[in-house]
């Protein structure tokens, strides 16, 4: 069925935090692996004019982290706007450091969700947390930092992005969106 012949159209949003772009480089694959002919898509950035989301049938929010802990505007902005996330299916990612550590003590690090994290993502009652390697540039890291992460199993440097599990993702909500639209 064409979207003229009665389909309702699905109304999805990515919004996201960034500090310096990564997680924008991010939502905007997402986005794209979210779009269908019965999808409308709207990418926002937090800061910029974000719509009521109670319009929107699925929410996809993502943030970097420092410190293990999403970034202050993206916690200020999520808990501001709770009511509006209580109808949508909501679902959330993280950009960091985290996902890129290697060997025994990186992959626990790794599979671990930081504590500020996990509070965040379980007042929005998410249906499916991703996290996701980002840019690591070694260039203007302090020396502390660059053996913490070597200790942890961190071995590269650079924009340690996997495209393919985040387009993976996309898809995985891009189906469940379907699959509840019919079950409604």
């Amino acid at each position: 069925m064409g979207m003229g012949m009665g389909m309702r159209v699905r109304r999805l949003a990515v919004v996201y935090a960034t500090g310096q772009g990564t997680t924008k480089e991010v939502a905007e694959v997402i986005a794209k692996g979210l779009e269908s002919s019965d999808t409308v898509v709207e990418v926002v950035a937090i800061g910029h004019r974000v719509p009521d989301l109670r319009g929107f049938d699925t929410v996809v929010l993502g943030s970097p982290v420092y410190h293990e802990a999403l970034l202050k505007s993206f916690v200020v902005f999520a808990c501001q706007r709770l009511e509006q996330l209580a109808k949508p299916d909501v679902w959330l990612f993280s950009i960091g450091m985290a996902p890129a550590l290697t060997g025994p003590v990186g992959r626990r690090v790794a599979r671990a969700v930081p504590k500020e994290i996990a509070i965040v993502r379980d007042a929005l009652a998410v249906r499916g947390y991703r996290a996701f390697a980002g840019r690591f540039e070694r260039a203007g890291l302090p020396m502390r930092a660059r053996l913490r992460y070597f200790l942890l199993g961190g071995r590269r440097y650079g924009d340690l992005r996997d495209w393919n599990a985040i387009s993976s993702w996309a898809a995985e909500i891009a189906a469940d969106s379907a699959c509840r639209d019919v079950n409604v």
